[in-house]
């Protein structure tokens, strides 16, 4: 078998072909999206192992978001419906908090940790302790040489769907403002470098520099700001798109752009937040578009995997995991939401 540190190098050849891995090896088969995904069984089963006698550390960054925190709840419940012990820890948005609660779950001797995102750079040394003590490590949108496996969508099909939708919208001519201030986190990595990759095929689509940074405390607020002193930089009719790697700096700039009563501008994000739902849902509102993903499949096959690994299944849990995700549009919102229980 090969270690960790091999299979990560050859990850790196897998990634760069891109949506061309749909069949590949890599790609862990799934349930559907909407109701079949949610089902989960009561215990364990001839597929799913029991973790019966295991304790899981779970390390989340927050439970701010309706993603981390259906992915946060999900885990929990399914470790304990498998019959594990959970000891969960979030670290409200605090890279230095999320590092000392993987720490803490190291000291703690658990038989496994799941982390839920994360910043890349931050988070490497912790990670890289957990290995070096033994411990499997799991992660959730959050790919490291460190982890025996990650669940997330997959973000080269959501970055180049969620661009070529803008392109097109755009009618491969325009200026976009663009949000980039979580380069480091991996999902943002991939989604803007294929956004970035597909806009070379629209060279008359052009980014508005200098690029906004997005926070991640007060975002909406922040992003609201930003975009009203971007339009009145540049003028309303000199930007025709925002970009985001997620919805809430979206979700601030459609609100600053609503406020203003201004209709060229259309913005685009992912996550299917429920504000971003409800400003799809307007068809007065400049949201046009967003990629829902599955947080609480997410968490139950993350649990899966653990009790897998830790049953003597090492051969069936794979690397990566990559979970369908959903465009959510004007013309489909209603659809999505009853499809993915988010009504």
């Amino acid at each position: 078998m090969l270690k960790k540190s091999q299979t990560w190098a050859s990850l790196g050849a897998v990634i760069a072909l891109g949506a061309l891995l749909a069949g590949c090896s890599v790609k862990q088969e799934a349930p559907a999206p909407a109701a079949a995904a949610t089902a989960a069984p009561a215990a364990a089963s001839a597929d799913v192992p029991s973790l019966e006698g295991k304790t899981i550390g779970i390390a989340a960054k927050d439970v701010v978001r309706d993603f981390g925190r259906l992915t946060y709840q999900s885990v929990q419940d399914r470790v304990t419906e498998l019959g594990g012990t959970v000891i969960a820890t979030q670290a409200d948005a605090k890279d230095d908090k999320h590092v000392a609660n993987v720490e803490n779950l190291i000291s703690q001797k658990v038989d496994a940790i799941v982390v839920i995102l994360g910043d890349s750079t931050t988070l490497a040394p912790a990670l890289e302790k957990a290995d070096a003590a033994g411990i499997p490590l799991f992660t959730i949108d959050h790919a490291s040489p460190h982890s025996v496996n990650n669940i997330g969508s997959d973000n080269w099909n959501i970055g180049s769907t969620v661009a070529r939708t803008l392109a097109e919208d755009l009618r491969g001519t325009g200026s976009v403002l663009v949000f980039n201030g979580f380069y480091d986190v991996v999902p943002c990595q991939i989604r803007y470098d294929e956004f970035r990759l597909v806009l070379k095929n629209y060279p008359d689509i052009k980014i508005i520099e200098p690029e906004l940074q997005d926070i991640y405390e007060g975002t909406i607020e922040d992003a609201k700001r930003k975009t009203a002193d971007a339009i009145s930089r540049e003028g309303a009719e000199n930007i025709n798109a925002v970009w985001s790697c997620w919805d809430l700096p979206a979700i601030g700039a459609a609100q600053a752009i609503d406020a203003a009563g201004i209709k060229t501008i259309k913005t685009y994000g992912v996550d299917a937040e429920p504000g971003a739902l409800d400003l799809i849902a307007n068809p007065d509102s400049s949201y046009a578009l967003t990629v829902a993903q599955q947080p609480s499949l997410f968490g139950k096959t993350s649990a899966e995997n653990v009790a897998r690994y830790l049953g003597g299944q090492q051969d069936s849990v794979p690397l990566s995991t990559y979970l369908d995700a959903v465009v959510v549009d004007k013309a489909n919102v209603a659809e999505r939401r009853k499809e993915l229980g988010l009504e």
